[in-house]
């Protein structure tokens, strides 16, 4: 593939909701422009960017991919990214580096929360696009019905800018209302042909709506339109792609990407009206010398730049990074700098990558996407440029995880290679996260979704030869005191020789926070405790307060007392005295009230109106307590609670299941409290069998 100037570069970002046929719609734009003699299928696991092992499995896309197509002398890098929301992290990924976006729709599903989800990104982000309703020959398809739902969605800006040329399974072609061209399909392909004259009074309406939307794009269009002139066809494109990169105008297209229908217009529109990378904004960064802002714009003439969006950890390749060269020009030449490590990387090569296939290339000019295999140190989201121009681009903004399952080999033998599988599938998702909890003992790995840690399991085994169990993570409970008690505690042992001698009493009474640590306090007269052991005695109780007498968990809140005791002059040593405490410990800890605290989080759940009561309600019966709700962003509601943990290790499926995936939520440890009687019993009892 030929090197590609800035202006003829689109980097074009595919969103939806899953099933829509993203990946379809690419196979068809490949198709078409000739990098593919015949479109895979996903049901067969033979297309471009659907390559991975699960992904063929699953029929559906769990990875993005890149598939650089070239079309009418220009090269557009396709970004397909999946459409489900355990996944939704390579979607925050492309943002970083896509100039535009097709939001698809499946014809049939019409609007679904994906698509919601896919336009405010768009809005949020500011990012020109276009909408194509996919799967326009399926049966019951109607075009009309689709846009009412838009209209009602998304409001005035979004315009037909086709309709289909027959319904459903009747559909042969399509008809561009701008220019008043038809394209029909034969064989494979669709060919120019007249308007059908069944057809022209139907365009009428939608054309003049498109003529207003494009007359407000500048005064002296507006004028022209009002004094009743007709505008040129120049006029009319310049004004649409004006409209789009304004975010004032999201066309609709209709395509069956299956039969290729609509799909060659598509091509041309993504050349004709979306925006090039030289055409965005100065990307801003932070010179690491001096921590001072610079802007670079998408230009050869600046220094060399470029961001790691997504990494792919592959055992045979080896690790792939992918990147957008944000500024400047990549050639051979060039020593790659790691800004964010400080580090000189290796790249021997320079690639483009089409789904898995790795093509070498001799440069890469501004705004282009390619990738680098084997660099040591770089990981997703850092910034390659040159040690003599060196600037940090913003980290990528990823989701947090919201749900966590504890993970462990089936054979002890595969422990080693399970931390390596999953340190190599951390560089490759960073919206996975690994941490050992010490308390309980596992390794506990947490992600956006039940699917997205069923997936990792499954890339352990495919790609690292491991195979895991997922198991519950465990409540991380603490344990505690209700009241004041005293004891005793007498270590002697005699046998033969030197012997063993220490002798405590310690008050043990609540502490003023119950999430408080462990507090020592030395009441000590008399010299009945020499002053050297009494420090054994404090290590001899901070030991024991690893471990609780109801079931095991860590001691917190609890003030402990040393008043009283006695020595042997030979016998005494600082173990006997650590011995001692141990049992004061013991029979203290269970005459004071012992109680079980479990963790409570604050939780902060963003729900549409129409679920609250549903959301409420099903908190109420966790255990949860509102504690106030407050509006936000696109009539939606924040609702703060605060829930034990224990209630919410699958709330990430059951808010997705009641909300229709609309809703979501953050969660974070705020104190320890008193568990329910009923909740503590069968804490307590699950403690001892085990």
């Amino acid at each position: 593939m030929k090197t590609y100037p800035t202006k003829n570069i689109r980097n074009i970002l595919l969103l939806g909701h899953g099933g829509s046929g993203k990946t379809t719609l690419t196979e068809a734009l490949a198709f078409n422009a000739g990098v593919i003699d015949r479109m895979g299928k996903i049901e067969e696991g033979n297309t471009l960017s659907d390559f991975d092992q699960e992904e063929k499995k699953r029929h559906f896309s769990i990875s993005s991919s890149v598939v650089p197509i070239e079309f009418g002398g220009h090269k557009i890098n396709l970004i397909d990214v999946p459409g489900y929301f355990d996944f939704i992290g390579d979607a925050y990924a492309a943002l970083r580096v896509a100039d535009a976006a097709v939001i698809v729709i499946d014809a049939l599903a019409g609007v679904q929360v994906g698509t919601e989800k896919a336009f405010e990104i768009l809005q949020k982000n500011n990012i020109p696009g276009f909408i194509v309703v996919n799967k326009m020959d399926r049966e019951n398809t109607e075009f009309a019905t689709v846009m009412d739902q838009l209209k009602e969605k998304f409001g005035n800006k979004v315009l037909p800018f086709e309709l289909p040329m027959g319904e459903g399974e009747n559909m042969e072609g399509v008809v561009n209302i701008v220019d008043l061209t038809g394209s029909r399909r034969k064989d494979n392909r669709c060919f120019d042909v007249e308007v059908p004259d069944e057809m022209k009074e139907e365009l009428q309406p939608y054309r003049e709506m498109i003529m207003e939307s494009v007359a407000q794009t500048s005064e002296d269009l507006m004028e022209k339109y009002f004094d009743g002139e007709e505008l040129t066809r120049n006029e009319i494109h310049s004004g649409i792609r004006q409209g789009v990169l304004d975010g004032e105008l999201l066309p609709v297209l209709c395509t069956s990407a299956t039969l290729n229908i609509g799909v060659e217009t598509l091509e041309n529109m993504l050349i004709e009206y979306l925006p090039s990378p030289g055409d965005g904004k100065f990307e801003t960064g932070k010179d690491p010398r001096d921590n001072k802002e610079i802007e670079r714009k998408c230009a050869n003439t600046e220094p060399f730049s470029a961001l790691v969006f997504k990494t792919i950890a592959d055992p045979y390749v080896g690790k792939l990074s992918i990147f957008k060269v944000m500024s400047g020009v990549l050639d051979h030449t060039i020593e790659i700098y790691n800004a964010n490590k400080e580090v000189k990387e290796k790249a021997n090569h320079i690639y483009m990558l089409r789904g898995n296939k790795q093509i070498e290339v001799e440069k890469l000019e501004s705004g282009d996407i390619g990738a680098f295999s084997k660099l040591a140190e770089t990981v997703t989201g850092d910034t390659l440029c040159t040690q003599k121009n060196p600037i940090i681009y913003d980290k990528i903004q990823f989701p947090k995880p919201i749900i966590s399952m504890a993970i462990e080999p089936k054979t002890k033998a595969d422990i080693d290679k399970l931390a390596t599988g999953l340190h190599r599938l951390q560089e490759e998702d960073p919206t996975m996260l690994v941490s050992r909890n010490n308390e309980t003992k596992q390794t506990l790995v947490s992600g956006l979704g039940e699917m997205h840690l069923e997936i990792i399991s499954q890339k352990l085994s495919n790609k690292f030869g491991v195979e895991v169990n997922l198991v519950d993570m465990k409540v991380p409970y603490r344990e505690t005191i209700r009241k004041k008690a005293t004891a005793e505690g007498k270590h002697k042992k005699q046998s033969g020789g030197s012997g063993q001698f220490g002798h405590v009493y310690v008050d043990f009474e609540p502490g003023e926070d119950p999430n408080a640590p462990f507090q020592f306090v030395d009441k000590v007269v008399g010299g009945s405790v020499p002053r050297n052991f009494i420090p054994a005695v404090e290590k001899g109780l901070e030991a024991c307060m690893d471990e609780g007498v109801l079931a095991g968990y860590p001691v917190t809140g609890v003030r402990a007392t040393l008043f009283d005791g006695s020595y042997h002059a030979v016998d005494s040593d600082e173990m006997s005295f650590k011995m001692a405490a141990t049992l004061a410990f013991r029979k203290g800890m269970k005459d004071a009230g012992p109680v079980l605290l479990e963790p409570i989080y604050h939780v902060e759940i963003i729900v549409p109106d129409e679920y609250m009561g549903d959301i409420m309600g099903d908190l109420n019966k966790k255990r949860g307590r509102i504690m106030g709700m407050e509006p936000t962003e696109g009539d939606k509601q924040k609702i703060l609670a605060e829930v034990p943990l224990a209630e919410m290790f699958k709330y990430a499926t059951e808010l997705r299941s009641m909300t229709q995936a609309r809703g979501e939520f953050a969660m974070e440890f705020v104190r320890y409290e008193e568990a329910p009687v009923i909740i503590a019993e069968k804490v307590i009892e699950a403690a001892h069998k085990e």
